[in-house]
């Protein structure tokens, strides 16, 4: 094998991780209750969609729970959508974040949570424990209303 092969046998990708925040620290809105994560999720979510299809989105915050940003995570179908929680976690640790609340909508208008509602948040709490990153809370979000898991003590333990 020439040197040239050998070479291109084992050529990879350069990874770079790249943060910039546009937001001066003093701008950013600090949430300390659920009502307020709701008005920006609602500001975020395209009314066109949030009564067709499911949704999920995370709120990113650092150490003293003011807004780094929400991003898009996972869109589905009617009934539901499959959240993968490497994405969840690659965005958090890409922006630094400290701290999480999730966020999805159900096109119904219930804002009951579903056993796998549950279930992923515990999924979620879980990965979180391991990176350090809390996930303090979980938003079903509709046009009119919301329901807090904090709130309402359904955080899984």
């Amino acid at each position: 094998m020439q040197k040239n092969e050998t070479q291109s046998l084992y050529r990879v990708n350069e990874v770079e991780i790249v943060y910039r925040n546009k937001v001066p620290y003093q701008d950013r809105i600090q949430i300390t209750q659920s009502e307020t994560a709701y008005e920006i999720l609602r500001q975020c979510w395209d009314e066109n969609r949030i009564e067709l299809v499911e949704q999920f989105k995370i709120l990113l915050l650092d150490r003293r729970h003011t807004c780094l940003g929400v991003s898009d995570i996972a869109t589905g179908g009617i009934t539901g959508c499959v959240v993968d929680p490497r994405i969840v976690f690659a965005t958090a640790l890409k922006t630094k974040a400290s701290a999480l609340i999730l966020a999805h909508n159900h096109p119904s208008g219930n804002l009951k949570p579903s056993e796998a509602d549950i279930a992923l948040t515990r999924k979620l709490l879980q990965g979180g424990k391991l990176l350090e990153i809390s996930v303090i809370d979980h938003l079903i979000v509709t046009p009119y209303n919301y329901c807090s898991f904090a709130d309402d003590g359904l955080m899984p333990g």
